[in-house]
């Protein structure tokens, strides 16, 4: 059973700034972390391992620096790190980022199973997971609180609007989970320090079966972001107790004070 589960260096404070040029957020001088979602990922595919055997390679994309990641999912019982790094990569959208996944885990052998966190804390799209699974072609479970592989098949349940459903999807496919249903286990020592000494296998554009500068990082985004801004706080306001003729008489007057006065 070969698992690959893609994670995420993201920043570990909620300010930052934008790029005005390009839309892209600066990262550079921002204190950065594992994205808390896919050290769930990383527990699914522990579980799963655990069950059946196998091995686990973690696959993230960034700078050097986040190699960290790597070390900390070593640490966790990850078997081998993947570090995708090239500045072609660099300003990937959802698009852009999901397909250079595909083709580093691609070029990293053939998987039985992928396993992604529900969304990360930065970009907060909850995309990437299923646009990589369009790019393989693979069927995807979104939402999933229970894993669980036999034989050829994933068997899951899926978080819905209302309820849970119990699905069943054949092998290769890739799977987001839910991070309340795999809370992630505390590091080893022992892992940590075996860790520090494994080794990581850097993917570059060189590495790919499509080496296209164009096809990632800005030059392949689909979207641009012209403007990020924190959202207004709500204003406090007076309660106010009315009822009757009377509460309707102060309705109309606030419709005629935001000009949304209906003529009734």
């Amino acid at each position: 059973m070969r698992i690959a589960v893609c994670m995420k260096q993201v920043p570990g404070v909620s300010e930052g700034s934008m790029d005005p040029r390009t839309g892209v957020l600066i990262r550079t001088g921002l204190s950065a972390v594992t994205n808390l979602y896919d050290r769930s990922a990383l527990e699914a595919a522990l579980r799963i391992k655990e069950q059946q055997g196998g091995g686990i390679h973690v696959f993230t994309m960034g700078p050097g620096k986040a190699e960290e990641v790597l070390r900390e999912a070593y640490a966790m019982g990850a078997d081998h790190g993947y570090l995708i790094s090239d500045r072609a990569f660099g300003g990937a959208d959802v698009l852009a980022t999901s397909y250079t996944l595909m083709q580093a885990i691609r070029s990293a052998g053939e998987y039985d199973l992928i396993v992604c966190g529900r969304q990360t804390t930065d970009g907060d799209t909850a995309q990437t997971g299923s646009a990589l699974a369009a790019w393989l072609g693979w069927q995807q479970l979104n939402w999933v609180t229970r894993l669980e592989v036999k034989e050829d098949q994933i068997l899951a349940v899926c978080r819905m609007e209302e309820g849970t459903a119990e699905v069943t999807a054949p092998l290769p496919c890739v799977a987001m989970v839910e991070r309340e249903s795999f809370i992630p286990r505390m590091p080893s020592l022992k892992l940590k320090m075996k860790g520090r000494k494994m080794p990581v296998t850097v993917i570059s554009l060189q590495e790919l079966e499509d080496a296209v500068p164009e096809h990632y990082g800005l030059k392949g985004s689909a979207t641009r972001v012209k403007k990020i801004f924190a959202p207004k706080g709500a204003e406090r306001k007076e309660l106010v107790y009315k009822s009757g003729v009377e509460g309707a008489a102060y309705i109309l007057e606030l419709l005629k004070d935001t000009g949304q006065e209906t003529g009734i």
